[in-house]
Parts: C-alpha cells; sequence; structure tokens
C-alpha cells in the first residue's frame, strides 16, 4: 500500500491531480470559516444543536450551514437541480433526446443544472435565514442577526447574496476537481464536509465518555463499513457471446465477456433523492415560521419537529422513500431495452437467451431481483445507526450527534468516495505499469 502509493506520487501528472485536490479541499475548508455579514456569532453559538433540519443540511456542508458560513448551503441546491434535471430526462421527450446525444448532451444538460442551482439556492437560503431567525427567537429570546431580516433590508438580501454565491462558488470548486483532480468533485465536496465534523462529533463525546457505548457502536460501524464494501463491489456478471463477423474481406473471431449489473447500481444517489425530499416540506415550512397568523406559525413549527431526524415519523420516510428510490433511479441509469437492442445490433447474445424482446425481459427480471437486495441494503444502511444511536444504551453517543454526523448516510459516502478513487488511481497506475492499491 505504501509502495503503491509513493508510485503514484513518482507520475508527475498523478502527483499534480492529488496535490489539487488537496488545495481546492483546503480551499473549501477555509471558505467555511468566512462568515456572512450581519450575524449574532453569540447568538447562534447558543442556539440548540439537535434541530433535525440543520442536521440533514449539515450533512451536505460540513455543519457550515449551522455557523452561518458563505458556504453553508453546501452543494444541496445544485444536488437538487440535478435531480430535477434528472426526473425531467424521463418526462420531457426533447431532453430525453438531448441526453443520448453523448458528450454534448451531457454538457448540454450539466449547464442547465447549474442555471437552476442559482435561484434555488437563492430561495434555499430565505428559508435558512428566514427559519433561524424565527427559531432562535422562539427558543432562546436571542436575535440571530444585527437587524432583523426581511427583504426590506439591505442586509438580508446581502445574506441572501452572500449564501448564493457560496454555493455556486462550490459547485465550481467540484467542477474543477472532476475536471483536472480525480475522482468526482461533487463527491469530494461531500467527503470532506462530511470528514470535517467527525473531530467536533468525537470530542463532544469525550466531553463525557463511555467507554463501553464506544466499543459498541464502533463494533457495529466496523460490521456496517465491511458490509458496506462488500456489497457496493457485488455484481451479477451475465455471460455475453459474440458470434463470428464478416466485415469486407476480414472475418472477426466472437468472443466471450460478462454484463456487470452491481447489486447497488444507484450507489447513495437514493439517500440523496430521499434526503432532499424530507428536506422539501421543512423548508417551506421554514417560510412560514415568521407568519402573523398563529396557527400558520405553530404548523410550520410542528412540521420541522415531525420531521426531526430522532422522530420514528422520520426514520420510517427515509426507509421508505431511499428503497422506492433505489428502484426509480437504477431503472434510470439502466435502461434493459436499449442495452438488449445494442447487443443486438453488435451480435451480441446471452446463452440460452434470444436476442431482442426475451433478452429484454430477462435483462429486466435479473435487474429487478438485484435491486430489492441493493434498495434493503441502501435503506438499512441509512437508518440504522441512527436507531441504534437514538436507543437509551447509546445516550452519550445521540447528544454528540453520531447517529446524524456519523451515520450509515455518511458512512456510505465516504466509503463509496473512497473506494472509487482508489479504483481511479488503480487505473492510473496500472497504465504506467505500476502496482496498485487493489490486490
Amino acid at each position: 500500500m505504501l509502495e503503491s502509493m509513493l508510485n503514484a506520487f513518482r507520475a508527475p501528472d498523478i502527483r499534480k491531480r492529488i496535490l489539487f485536490v488537496l488545495v481546492v479541499l483546503v480551499v473549501y475548508r477555509a471558505l467555511a470559516h468566512v462568515l456572512i455579514p450581519g450575524i449574532n456569532i453569540k447568538g447562534l453559538e447558543s442556539q440548540s444543536s439537535g434541530s433535525g433540519f440543520f442536521d440533514l443540511l449539515s450533512l451536505f456542508s460540513g455543519g457550515d450551514v449551522r455557523r452561518m458560513s458563505i458556504v453553508g448551503l453546501g452543494l444541496n441546491p445544485y444536488i437538487n437541480a440535478t435531480i430535477i434535471m434528472q426526473i425531467l430526462q424521463s418526462t420531457i421527450p426533447s431532453l430525453q433526446a438531448l441526453s443520448r446525444e453523448g458528450e454534448y448532451g451531457r454538457n448540454k444538460i450539466t449547464s442547465y443544472s447549474r442555471m437552476l442551482a442559482v435561484p434555488l439556492a437563492a430561495l434555499q437560503a430565505y428559508g435558512i435565514l428566514a427559519f433561524v431567525q424565527n427559531d432562535l427567537l422562539r427558543t432562546s429570546g436571542v436575535q440571530a442577526f444585527t437587524t432583523n431580516f426581511s427583504f426590506e433590508t439591505y442586509q438580508s438580501l446581502t445574506q441572501i447574496l452572500a449564501l448564493t454565491v457560496g454555493s455556486v462558488v462550490l459547485m465550481w470548486l467540484g467542477e474543477l476537481i472532476t475536471e483536472k483532480g480525480i475522482g468526482n468533485g461533487i463527491s469530494f465536496i461531500i467527503f470532506a464536509g462530511i470528514v470535517s465534523r467527525a473531530p467536533s462529533t468525537v470530542g463532544s463525546f469525550f466531553n463525557s465518555p463511555d467507554w463501553l457505548e464506544l466499543f459498541a457502536f464502533g463494533i457495529v460501524g466496523l460490521i456496517i463499513v465491511f458490509v458496506i464494501i462488500f456489497v457496493q463491489e457485488g455484481q451479477r456478471r451475465i455471460p455475453i457471446q459474440y458470434a463470428n463477423r464478416v466485415r469486407g474481406h476480414r472475418i472477426y473471431q466472437g468472443g466471450s465477456t460478462f454484463l456487470p449489473l452491481r447489486v447497488n447500481m444507484a450507489g447513495v444517489i437514493p439517500i440523496i433523492f430521499a434526503i432532499s425530499i424530507l428536506l422539501f416540506p421543512v423548508q417551506i415550512a421554514s417560510y412560514f415560521t415568521n407568519s402573523n397568523v398563529g396557527w400558520v406559525r405553530d404548523f410550520s413549527f410542528g412540521i420541522v419537529s415531525w420531521l426531526d431526524t430522532r422522530q420514528p415519523l422520520y426514520l420510517s420516510l427515509y426507509f421508505l422513500l431511499t428503497f422506492a428510490f433505489a428502484f426509480f433511479y437504477t431503472f434510470i441509469v439502466f435502461k434493459p431495452d436499449e442495452t438488449a437492442n445494442n447487443l443486438r445490433k453488435s451480435g451480441g447474445f446471452i446463452p440460452g437467451i434470444r436476442p431482442g424482446q426475451p433478452t429484454e425481459d430477462y435483462l429486466r427480471r435479473v435487474a429487478l431481483r438485484i435491486t430489492v437486495a441493493g434498495a434493503i441494503f441502501v435503506a438499512s444502511v441509512a437508518v440504522l445507526p441512527m436507531v441504534i444511536a437514538a436507543l437509551p444504551m447509546f445516550k452519550n453517543l445521540e447528544s454528540a450527534g453520531i447517529g446524524v454526523g456519523l451515520g450509515g448516510t455518511s458512512v456510505l459516502i465516504v466509503v463509496s468516495v473512497v473506494v472509487e478513487t482508489m479504483k481511479q488511481l488503480e487505473a492510473q497506475l496500472m497504465m504506467r505499469s505500476y502496482e496498485g492499491f487493489i490486490r
């Protein structure tokens, strides 16, 4: 392992890519300590840390939204925009045709996602600022900002603009990592935000440590990491046979290969979808927390409390939505009809299965069976650590935020990013005839 890492740094282009990623991540963490103008720092520090709304948002921003950093929104607006564009691709024929135009179509859809992310960031910034002001006044009687948050004040507009620009800058940094670094830049930004929360979470636990709790939760964590890696790398290999082909005066010998179908083809996307859906009503409710109508204000705060990450309603919806979106996204990225058609055009077939419609039906049945297992896995990993941390025997861990801050969702994202990055480094090293990471 150490020798392989040294080989990676000996290759000038790989070394530059790795260093570039590290520099961008340092810039991101530096921006996380730049606060928006006009906030009451002491008032924000006195705010209760148990808000599920902030716990969810902080999953993608490293907790910076609670400190009112300029990058406090994280990549949540861009992720929401990407989700919306993916859904629209399956419903709008013109976008569906554009997605099939290769790199040009993908770049065009990505541009639309960027443009859509800007107004979404502005709306989300308004909702968060309004919620912070009213929640802090309600719970602590303390002002969150130096002036009352309202569209009528210049300071409030500046705060919305700062959060929106910060989200756009993060989007740009993520794309720089994808283009000039190694791995997916958006995943790296989320990865850095999650990892940055670990020291404070661990520090909160050590304020009143319970070593038996830590040992038990650590064993559960190791088992979860092992299962994540095992399932993430699991795949169903469907054999593909190619017949002899004649092109011109040449005969090309047929061969055999396989079509790999991963158990969890959707990756962490179902979790991100589920979190975004659960955040949506909370964000809408946050717009009305400063309503002058009593029942509207109380109902808005009620929604925020009902969808707290420690409530049974939230956990149940989280599991069901993650399970459902695993099926939804899998059959967006894997299309049995197109795969069967491409096999037929290239002269390939599955032994024992006729080309055309029988091949399509077979691929759909196989994908459906393995997706059931993958969906149960993703939903269980997302919810199980939060359930365990909420048990009375793990009260210290739950109060330290481990159930959400270092829960299954965070572990799944971190492990997935690490494994995919190692694979990309392995591919780069294999091209240079070096011995890689993965044995």
